[in-house]
């Protein structure tokens, strides 16, 4: 690997740290859950706020880190932002109250929304146009290796809280389970830190602060001299030719001229969520148990889940600047429609009843008495089971029992739903997950591209907080099968915009972007 190879790839590897931080951030909830629920007695909501509260505060971080980046450069809000994931971490992991997990976890959605869109910005403008569609996917991938790696961290602390190994009892892994799942994330958040030290400055970032010289001994160990003077110089122009225009503001992003790229990042941003995928991968225990597998089971599949999404992003990774950003589009909204619809057949086939056999081995805290009273009933569904569940115990404990009842009566074709969820999973990674941000970072034009992608960013996460908000009472009100035909309907239109709409931007300088998409 030639110097300039490795020193680009460098950056990008630590620059893309915060991906990481978010994917761990934003799905090691999927293991809390399960314990905050009945030990803060959460409603089905108020469990929905606890995911989603992240994301509500990410977008009012990303609203304010695009602008902030564009004034004091893109690596000094990184570093902010992985002291508020250090802060956001320790504070959840000792929280004492559900607010208070509420206002750590809200905290740590500032730092998501800063580098959600931060990272990918910043290896744009350093990548070569050549390779710019990998380096910027190191984000993404960073982000489903963090997701991986929560979902691992998640299933190894529950198996040590389950040990009778003195060590494990030290450490409160039994009692403090959920805390230590959260608490993790200071660790790596505190080597952001460090690492984002030993990154320069953005190149393109520096033309805009008049600090040309800096810009070119950067971009000199990107590409040759005669290229990075170049490219500076096409940055210099675009600068120029901005000079006499008023500053962004958001009315700027609704000008005839801007029209095309932000129905383009909408239809993006708005589809890649409103499919589900957040409910999936920040609920992927909770799914996994309404097939009746148990808890210890839903934990390993929730971490097979993590493998996929970080096997197919790197899938992603190695072929989009090959085959380009429409075709991965297209292929992957596909799979993602037919994974979905398998998703909603495989639960509408489910039955669930209480035989005398699984009665007879519910744990004694299980009242026994009311519970005989299902004995041998079938139920069609899982809406009217959790019904009759709550009719017969009362609502408290049927809440508490939900899991052990449902791993007891539950009836389905367990394969089939892993196939289902798996496959949504892949086709997502290798698509619309990692496409997106290479989208992001190359559609709109130098100067407003913070405000731009700050936009369309929170557009993305307004649809992703709705998802996680609602999921857990979807599922109890509509049920399973419904939920995911939901998702499945919603694959099915946007395959079908995208289609239409997206164009292909593969192997273009920004700036040729610019020119061929802004008027």
């Amino acid at each position: 690997m030639s110097s300039k190879k490795f020193f680009v790839v460098k950056i990008a590897a630590i620059v893309a740290l915060g991906g990481f931080l978010l994917g761990f951030d934003a799905s090691v909830i999927s293991g809390v859950v399960k314990f905050i629920e009945p030990e803060f007695n959460l409603t089905k909501l108020e469990l929905g706020w606890a995911v989603s509260s992240i994301t509500l505060t990410a977008a009012l971080g990303m609203m304010i880190a695009g602008p902030m980046s564009d004034k004091h450069g893109r690596r000094k809000i990184l570093k902010f932002a992985a002291i508020l994931f250090t802060i956001s971490a320790a504070g959840s992991a000792l929280a004492g109250t559900f607010i208070s997990l509420i206002i750590f976890r809200m905290i740590g959605g500032l730092a998501v929304g800063a580098a959600l869109i931060i990272a990918p910005m910043y290896i744009a403008e350093v990548a070569p146009p050549e390779k710019r569609g990998q380096l910027v996917s190191f984000n993404q991938l960073n982000i489903v290796i963090g997701i991986s790696i929560a979902f691992f961290t998640n299933y190894l602390i529950l198996k040590w809280g389950n040990s009778d190994a003195e060590w494990t009892k030290t450490f409160g892994f039994d009692k403090w389970n959920w805390r230590w799942m959260l608490g993790l994330e200071a660790i790596p958040a505190i080597l952001y830190y460090l690492g984002l030290f030993i990154v320069p400055r953005s190149p393109r970032w520096l033309m805009t602060q008049n600090k040309k010289e800096e810009a070119l001994v950067v971009m000199k160990k990107v590409v040759s001299e005669n290229e990075a003077i170049s490219q500076l110089n096409e940055v210099e122009q675009s600068i120029a030719e901005d000079k006499n225009k008023t500053k962004s503001k958001i009315s700027d992003l609704f000008k005839k001229n801007m029209r095309k790229v932000i129905v383009i990042g909408l239809i993006v941003g708005i589809f890649q969520q409103i499919v589900g995928i957040n409910a999936v991968l920040f609920y992927a225990p909770m799914i996994f148990e309404q097939t009746g597998i148990g808890t210890d089971a839903s934990f390993i599949q929730a971490a097979l889940v993590g493998v996929t999404n970080l096997g197919f992003t790197i899938l992603a990774i190695l072929t989009i600047d090959k085959f380009g950003r429409k075709p991965l589009l297209i292929i992957g909204m596909v799979g993602i429609a037919i994974s979905l619809f398998l998703l909603s057949y495989g639960f509408s086939e489910a039955t669930y009843t209480l035989n005398e056999t699984a009665i007879s081995n519910l744990p004694a805290e299980i009242n026994q008495t009311k519970i005989l009273q299902l004995k041998d009933k079938v139920f069609e569904s899982d809406i009217d089971f959790k019904a009759a569940l709550t009719s017969t115990l009362g609502e408290e404990a049927a809440l508490t029992h939900e899991s052990t009842l449902i791993t007891a009566s539950a009836n389905m074709n367990t394969i089939l739903i892993l196939i289902g969820i798996i496959g949504f999973v892949g086709a997502f990674a290798m698509s619309i997950g990692p496409v997106m941000w290479v989208l992001f970072s190359e559609l709109f034009p130098n100067k407003i591209r913070g405000l731009a992608i700050s936009f369309v960013g929170l557009i993305n996460l307004a649809v992703a907080f709705l998802v996680q908000l609602l999921f857990p009472w979807q599922l109890a009100e509509i049920g399973n099968t419904n939920t995911f035909l939901l998702f499945g309907v919603f694959a099915v239109i946007g395959l079908v915009l995208i289609w239409i709409k997206v164009p292909e931007t593969k192997g273009k300088s920004l700036e040729e972007l610019e020119e061929l998409l802004v008027k």
